[in-house]
């Protein structure tokens, strides 16, 4: 207590509205680092200077939104959650799409996760096809789970009724352009997914274009 009296309530204050435009967007466990009391952050919105954007979850009025704060948000809420499908695609670049969701996989079974933000949409996948390909990223000090180009790029065609064969289609050529995937990933992950014989005529059409 004599530690938290020593520094005055402002400076606590301004330690935290630093570290929250050093970080965009901070979690309330931040201010164990800066020694702050979590207090500070109730009086800064009532003040506002920060705003409230999730559960535990600030940044500063006006900062400008970091391309993967979604991404960040529900890996800080779900740890457990892998990025796949329109998100995974535009992380990593193949796809024209702007998703107005965040789409997640969960293990078959699974509730989808309480998050008030951003929205979500929630996948289920069962055996090799949820725990094949995943990487991990980190985005700002958060540690991200998504699943790689080529298995991306499979699940679009698994779920293909859901974000449309014209967007598997763009990912599929746009991760061979670039050869984000290749063609032995491909046909692994098609295989662990079950939809080899949907993706062959495709891959083949690709692979001769």
């Amino acid at each position: 207590m004599e530690h938290e009296t020593a520094i005055p309530a402002d400076t606590h204050s301004q330690r935290v509205l630093d570290l929250a435009s050093q970080k965009g967007l901070l979690r309330a466990s931040d201010l164990d680092a800066i020694d702050a009391p979590r207090v500070v952050l109730t009086r800064l919105i009532a003040a506002g200077l920060l705003d409230r954007v999730g559960r535990g979850l600030y940044r500063l009025p006006g900062h400008p939104i970091s391309e993967h704060e979604g991404l960040m948000v529900v890996a800080t809420k779900a740890p457990q959650a892998v990025f796949c499908l329109l998100t995974a695609l535009q992380f990593h670049g193949l796809t024209t799409q702007l998703p107005r969701q965040v789409w997640i996989a969960m293990p078959r079974g699974s509730h989808s996760p309480r998050i008030d933000y951003p929205p979500i949409r929630m996948v289920q996948m069962a055996g090799r096809a949820h725990l094949s390909g995943v990487e991990e990223h980190l985005c700002n000090e958060v540690k991200v789970r998504i699943y790689s180009p080529a298995k991306t790029v499979v699940d679009c065609f698994k779920h293909r009724n859901k974000i449309g064969l014209d967007v598997a289609l763009e990912a599929l050529k746009d991760a061979w352009r670039t050869r984000k995937a290749s063609a032995d990933d491909l046909w692994r992950y098609a295989q662990d997914c079950r939809v080899a014989t949907v993706m062959r005529p495709y891959m083949e059409a690709v692979a001769h274009e």
